[in-house]
């Protein structure tokens, strides 16, 4: 691609700029205060979708918050990328952990990005990465160098389980038509090493309920003759897993891939170091499953995590209370082939089992998606692995990825169409913790890098 860098150099402020206006807004999709603000970043994306070239953007209503729809088709013989982003944003919370306010940008140098990096909610995940791709397409439009037909569908739930996108997708297939997707909400191995995410977990998220008597108890007087909801839940969660961290639900790893020797011997490549991932943790040792690094437990292993729990009295200073109730929020990381319906129904079945006399339990499914795998051997991949080699000098690696993107593989049902996962985000970035951030050197380097993947699946699609 001529001159892509010295466009990136001359509009460099303004592509920061323009993004750190989009972080401003607190679209937080799982909290119904800020609807206003969701709708109002909706608009945001659509002005920006129009000024970076496309022909035809539209506000696509749904049940839930719009989709932004954008196109610009250059001839229809050529091949057609779809490119897939989200402009909500996790929860701030905890607010006390944040150096700076989640939705006041700030720039600052650190140990890993000398050059700056944005500190801000959603810096990363993903309105940074997704709007690399809206100055990427500004880019080809402004310089004639659009070698294909691209769309965007841009989402404002990815946040709370794309429940809307899934109806969207379904209802929509000929207007989404598309050879390839593309899609920019994962990370690399590091700064200078990059990769390119060929698998994805699935996800099973559920909210379980313990109640026990039908008031909260003084503790003097009931303790140890009424069963107490929150030591009830604690031990039945306790129990979900074995002395080697392997989860104990019946049927939960039938249908688990193993993989064989040699692909994670070819994962083992990837550079790691322990020490290092437990220092930029301020932990002393590592905890997983007996039998797999690191890397393996994060990757392609299922898991089991208990992302809140609560009950009784948390406030300042004592209450001797047994609490009515208790709940915990468990989700749970799947393998391909572990579909997130079946495993929800064998946690259910599972948990309501194991509750001792005197509680009753109520396990509510909330959202999950399917696992993701896409072969290292399509046309996308490959042009993919050209366009990190042109700005990076140095063959991508492929990596599976511990996160879940449930609509990926509905996309493979929907559409037919496989998806290629470019991220630049690192595992540092802190997405949905306080103080995420994203580096400026990923962000112009991303913006660098999405059009040559243009260019080469263009040209392999010949």
């Amino acid at each position: 691609m001529n001159n892509i860098s010295t466009y990136i150099g001359e509009h460099k402020e303004r592509f920061l700029n323009e993004l750190l206006d989009l972080l401003k807004i607190p679209s937080i999709s799982a909290d119904s205060a800020y609807k206003k603000d969701v709708l109002h970043t909706a608009d945001v994306v659509k002005t920006r979708l129009e000024e970076a070239g496309c022909d035809h953007v539209e506000i696509c209503e749904t049940a839930g918050y719009p989709i932004v729809y954008g196109e610009k088709i250059i001839d229809k013989n050529l091949p057609t990328v779809l490119v897939y982003g989200h402009y909500d944003v996790q929860p701030p919370d905890p607010l006390n952990l944040w150096n700076s306010p989640p939705f006041e940008p700030v720039i600052k140098k650190t140990e890993l990005h000398p050059e700056g990096a944005i500190f801000a909610r959603g810096a990363c995940d993903d309105k940074g990465q997704m709007y690399m791709h809206v100055k990427a397409m500004e880019f080809m439009t402004k310089t004639n160098q659009l070698p294909c037909n691209v769309k965007f569908m841009i989402e404002g739930e990815e946040e709370v389980g794309s429940s809307n996108l899934a109806i969207f997708v379904k209802n929509n297939q000929e207007k989404l038509k598309n050879d390839v997707i593309l899609i920019s909400d994962t990370g690399m191995i590091a700064k200078d090493v990059p990769s390119i995410t060929t698998g994805l977990r699935g996800l099973s998220y559920v909210e379980v309920e313990v109640t026990g008597p039908n008031r909260d108890l003084h503790s003097g007087l009931y303790g140890g003759a009424v069963a107490n909801p929150i030591n009830v839940l604690t031990k039945m969660i306790a129990s979900l897993h074995d002395e080697n961290n392997h989860i104990t639900i019946p049927g939960f790893y039938d249908k688990v891939e193993e993989l064989s020797k040699e692909e994670r011997a070819e994962m083992a490549k990837a550079p790691f170091s322990l020490e290092a991932y437990k220092k930029s943790l301020d932990i002393d040792a590592v905890y997983g499953e007996a039998g797999y690094t690191t890397n393996e437990r994060n990757s392609i292993r299922p898991t089991l995590d208990v992302n809140g729990i609560w009950g009784g009295y948390t406030g300042e200073g004592a209450k001797t209370v047994i609490a009515s109730q208790a709940f915990a929020k468990i989700s749970m990381r799947l393998v391909p082939h572990q579909d997130w319906e079946e495993i929800t129904q064998l946690f259910k079945k599972h948990f309501e089992s194991i509750a001792p006399e005197g509680v009753k339990v109520e396990v509510k499914p909330h959202h999950g998606g399917q696992g993701y795998v896409t072969p290292i051997d399509s046309i996308g991949y490959q042009a993919a692995s050209k366009a990190y080699f042109d700005t990076f000098g140095k063959t991508p690696i492929p990596q599976r990825s511990g996160g879940s993107i449930p609509i990926v593989s509905l996309f493979e049902q929907e559409l037919k169409s496989k998806t290629i996962l470019m991220g630049f985000g690192l595992d540092s970035d802190a997405i949905h913790s306080p103080n995420e951030h994203f580096g400026l050197f990923n962000y112009y380097r991303g913006i660098e890098t999405i059009p040559l993947f243009y260019k080469y699946f263009t040209e392999l699609s010949k």
